[in-house]
């Protein structure tokens, strides 16, 4: 999936169309760095209008026969290709350490966590099943029969680059679906590595399809009709527009986007159980997980946890990802620590105390910041709090720190 780099040109990332990786006729690309050393470590095409519609073209005619397979025979290949995953975990995790920049202990989880949603393709032939109920109305049975739609597609982040591809064509194809994925442009060498190991376990030509690009593809995506759903995980602002744009179009579209995490930290908490969790939650990962924590609301106030909340994350040890120290990497690019600086930037100007990672601004108390940032706003009681968090944007996840129910 990679041709050969020639100094100074990195290697360049292939397309799969059908049943080849074929290299790119694009006069543009762009360079996937290794965000620890800024060292560019292959390049990307930018997929043009044709190559685009043959990858649409082959799973569009790899559709009927894949259609009548049966499931079982599909179920058989996702057993392949678990057991060729697990054999090939610690090149994948590499590769996204490299490309990613998280930890190789966070990198082996995203292909483990990946390769779970592939264990359950291998159930298809029960999840499948359609219902039957008898006589519902005098001389009226019902029953349902679940179908493949045709062509699918996925739209990855950068913050997975192996878990999100496997929440989404192994379910995809094993219900007799075929797929063209697009990988995020800064990390696509996992997408790429586990296509390879998907033909290898024997996926049929034109089932799996594999593009490459930025706005233009994903438009192209939303708009053409051969393709019947897309699956998209990222920004809200991309996730609005692919909801809108393809649904448009009579596409089944789920857009998984971003939003506000918080822990709510009550007076009788476990104090050394909650400070764990709060690192855990809010610096694992750099803070790029969907379900990472960036406010932490202590009812009572905050100031009694600061200093060891600050004493701990000082704690933390940043480096490659690769060094055996490590507790968090890099964030994904230059461009991603700009834009953290300049919102720590702005809570300093809004008059926000700094004590460490920690600061109560409002721009930062409204946004997913996909990073190691940490709000820290006391609320004096429940009320106040409840009042806090629905003045919020939408939250993935809210953590809650107690011991006795009597306190709410």
């Amino acid at each position: 999936w990679l041709t050969e780099g020639t100094s100074p040109s990195p290697p360049r990332v292939r397309l799969l169309i059908g049943s080849d990786f074929v290299e790119s006729k694009a006069t543009e690309h762009v360079d996937v760095t290794n965000p620890a050393t800024q060292e560019v470590v292959s390049r990307i095409p930018l997929t043009t209008a044709d190559e685009f519609r043959a990858a649409v073209d082959a799973a569009r005619t790899a559709f009927p026969g894949w259609r009548s397979t049966p499931v079982t025979a599909r179920q058989r290949i996702m057993f392949k290709y678990q057991e060729l995953i697990r054999a090939n975990m610690d090149k994948l995790a590499e590769n996204i350490t490299t490309e990613q920049g998280k930890t190789l202990k966070d990198a082996w989880g995203d292909v483990f966590r990946g390769l779970e949603v592939v264990e359950h393709a291998c159930g298809m032939g029960s999840l499948q099943m359609g219902e039957y109920v008898s006589n519902v109305s005098h001389g009226i049975d019902t029953f349902s029969i679940r179908e493949p739609l045709g062509v699918c597609a996925g739209i990855c982040p950068f913050n997975f680059p192996a878990m999100i591809p496997l929440w989404m064509f192994p379910i995809a194809v094993t219900c007799g679906n075929t797929f063209v994925l697009k990988p995020s442009e800064k990390d696509p060498g996992a997408a790429m590595m586990l296509a390879e190991l998907a033909m290898e376990a024997g996926l049929p030509k034109g089932v799996l399809n594999i593009v490459h690009g930025t706005h233009d593809v994903v438009n192209n995506i939303c708009d053409d009709e051969a393709i019947k759903a897309v699956s998209f995980v990222g920004s809200n602002t991309a996730g609005m527009h692919i909801y809108s744009r393809a649904s448009a179009s009579g596409k089944r579209v789920q857009c998984n986007m971003g939003a506000k995490n918080h822990a709510i930290i009550l007076p009788d908490a476990d104090r050394d159980a909650t400070l764990n969790a709060l690192i855990a939650a809010g610096f694992g990962a750099a803070g790029q997980r969907c379900m990472a924590l960036s406010t932490a609301v202590f009812v009572g106030g905050s100031e009694p946890w600061e200093d060891e909340l600050v004493k701990r994350a000082s704690s933390l040890v940043v480096n490659t990802g690769t060094a055996n120290d490590a507790d968090l990497g890099p964030v994904i690019s230059r461009q991603a620590k700009d834009r953290i600086c300049k919102l720590v930037q702005s809570g300093a100007d809004s008059g926000a105390r700094l004590v460490l990672d920690g600061r109560e601004i409002v721009v930062i108390l409204r946004i997913q910041l996909l990073n190691c940032l940490c709000a820290i706003p006391g609320m004096p009681d429940s009320y106040a709090l409840c009042r806090f968090l629905n003045l919020r944007m939408a939250t993935l996840l809210v953590q809650l720190c107690w011991l006795m129910l009597k306190v709410i």
